[in-house]
């Protein structure tokens, strides 16, 4: 049985912690390269939001039953994006382009995309597997892999953005 309550909970505090990392960086250094191959804050920020929006779209499209434990690549998915000591590599779909971001448009982004993927999280059974889009490496996941999916990859960038934040404030 899934509780629904601690998904939407643990989605909401990355989320919100997301959001505080936001606000950590005035809007000059907001689009600053701290270091060599490095995206700046606002690219940061720009690439979860290409990652996460319209996900609840995802979570709301063509779905089937699950014929394997609705949570089987939690662990794995958890495993491989909280793993600091890795570089990934961004598929080319979700790549932010190298320009001056508007921290302020991309709050509020992320807001909506919080507001709408909570509103899914409380609306839909989460152990149906969406067919809408494959997860590179993955495969389809079922709604509860998929918002845990979305959770784990804002962390790791939340992750990001402090290490960014510590870095321009030695610099």
């Amino acid at each position: 049985m899934i509780n629904k309550e601690e998904v939407k909970n643990d989605f909401i505090k990355v989320f919100s912690a997301f959001e505080n990392s936001i606000h950590l960086f005035d809007d000059q250094n907001f689009n600053t390269v701290p270091f060599a191959e490095s995206w700046t804050p606002g690219q940061v920020v720009r690439h979860v939001v290409l990652a996460s929006d319209g996900f609840e779209h995802i979570l709301k499209g063509e779905v089937k039953d699950t014929e394997r434990p609705f949570d089987e690549l939690k662990p794995r998915v958890k495993a491989d994006f909280l793993n600091f000591g890795i570089k990934m590599k961004s598929p080319d779909f979700i790549l932010p382009k190298m320009k001056d971001y508007d921290k302020e448009q991309l709050t509020t982004k992320i807001r909506s995309i919080k507001e709408a993927i909570v509103h899914e999280i409380d609306a839909l059974d989460l152990t149906k597997t969406c067919l809408g889009f494959e997860i590179p490496g993955y495969g389809f996941f079922t709604r509860y892999e998929a918002i845990y999916f979305v959770i784990y990859h804002t962390q790791r960038h939340n992750h990001q953005l402090n290490e960014i934040y510590r870095f321009l404030k030695i610099a």
